[in-house]
């Protein structure tokens, strides 16, 4: 079993617990490679032959428009730019929005055209706006999957066209999407664009329509990107949330666009059926602490980590959360430093230990400190 499977990434305080099944193995889909992730955690739920190799077409895109949020969150690029089209991005073929060599455009309408229309020519001029070239994205690109870790994914270009002499070359997985995806929902600026179903650019001169027809038809649809080519066949990373819980189904190499649609939505559907989000917080207030011979007489701790764990839907009434943590603790107290754990467990089953930690330093008194300290107590007391 994949180390993956299942595992609950939370941080490294966190234990990996293992999810059963919850009737994983009875689902069928026509999509050759697919993987269902929950967003929140990193949890796989479901894959199929998710790390085998294969051409993604347009979904390629998610890893462009991860790197431009990226370089507007940086300041790299603005949100007030204009971005001009390039002799290459207005030669760009398949979808596309026809920009003529030298038209300018909005960073939005540039974005929204990439993520509506799936436009080849807006994603070359995007590259070529923050890299200079889109050679150089393209570098970027990899660079970027290579710290994601995913090894198993090769980029030669920012759209996932086909027509190049080393297109055979641009690979990934079910599993390396899913995870450009998640990390492409971490920037919330991008539902603005990955939610609109019909709009328009060029001041309403050009339409678009959203080629993720789940956008429409699947109730908490929050993206993401499809793709086709004959040699990719019909692909799609789609998002949706709901009661607070965002999954990623990825699909590769249907051979319809119905098997597709299919497919993605008997994911979230299974999903959504069987799983959900608790919070990892005690049941109540964490009280503050005796500081032994420190220069403040309290402290209250703290979790280290408070992101939601994801359990089987019939566990949530199971849940029990246990505090252990020391009553009193001797200075010097580091910020960080461990004073206890939250244990929640189903069961006999742990589904995470998250450490209880000091939220900042506590010096230990000087002797000068004390002796002042004794003297002030003696008097009172006096």
């Amino acid at each position: 079993m994949s180390k993956r499977i299942f595992a609950i990434v939370l941080s490294l305080a966190l234990v990996c617990s293992f999810l059963p099944s919850a009737g994983a193995e009875g689902l069928d889909i026509p999509a050759p490679s697919a993987i269902l992730m929950d967003a929140a955690t990193g949890t796989i739920l479901f894959e199929k032959n998710a790390d085998e190799r294969l051409p993604p077409a347009s979904v390629t895109k998610v890893m462009t428009l991860l790197l431009v949020m990226e370089a507007l969150d940086s300041g790299r690029i603005g949100w007030d730019d204009t971005v001009i089209a390039s002799e290459n991005a207005a030669a760009k073929g398949g979808s596309q929005v026809y920009l003529e060599v030298g038209e300018q455009m909005s960073m939005d309408e540039m974005l929204k055209s990439v993520v509506v229309s799936s436009a080849n020519d807006c994603a070359t001029a995007l590259a070529e706006h923050i890299a200079g070239s889109e050679a150089a994205f393209v570098e970027m690109m990899n660079a970027r999957a290579q710290e994601l870790g995913l090894t198993d994914t090769h980029y030669v270009n920012c759209t996932g066209l086909d027509d190049e002499p080393n297109a055979a070359e641009h690979l990934t997985t079910a599993h390396d999407i899913a995870v450009i995806s998640r990390e492409l929902l971490r920037h919330d600026e991008i539902r603005k664009y990955t939610t609109i179903w019909m709009d328009t650019v060029r001041d309403g001169k050009f339409g678009l329509s959203n080629t993720n027809k789940l956008v429409r038809f699947y109730e908490g649809t929050t993206g993401l990107k499809t793709g086709y080519t004959s040699a990719a066949g019909h692909c799609i990373s789609a998002s949706a949330k709901r009661d607070g819980i965002e999954l990623i189904a990825v699909v590769l190499n249907c051979s319809s666009s119905t098997d597709r649609f299919q497919s993605a939505k008997a994911l979230l559907d299974y999903g959504f059926a069987n799983y959900a989000l608790v919070n990892a917080e005690p049941d109540e207030p964490l009280k503050p602490l005796h500081v032994v011979l420190g220069t403040q007489d309290t402290l209250t701790p703290v979790l280290q980590e408070t992101a939601p764990i994801l359990i089987e839907k019939g566990e949530q009434s199971k849940i029990v959360k246990t505090v252990s943590v020391c009553e009193e603790i001797a200075a010097p107290v580091t910020a960080g430093q461990q004073l206890g754990t939250l244990t929640l467990s189903a069961g006999e089953r742990v589904l995470a230990e998250i450490p209880i930690i000091a939220p900042e330093t506590v010096e230990r008194l000087t002797l000068w400190e004390l002796t002042l300290r004794l003297l002030r107590t003696a008097c009172m007391s006096g």
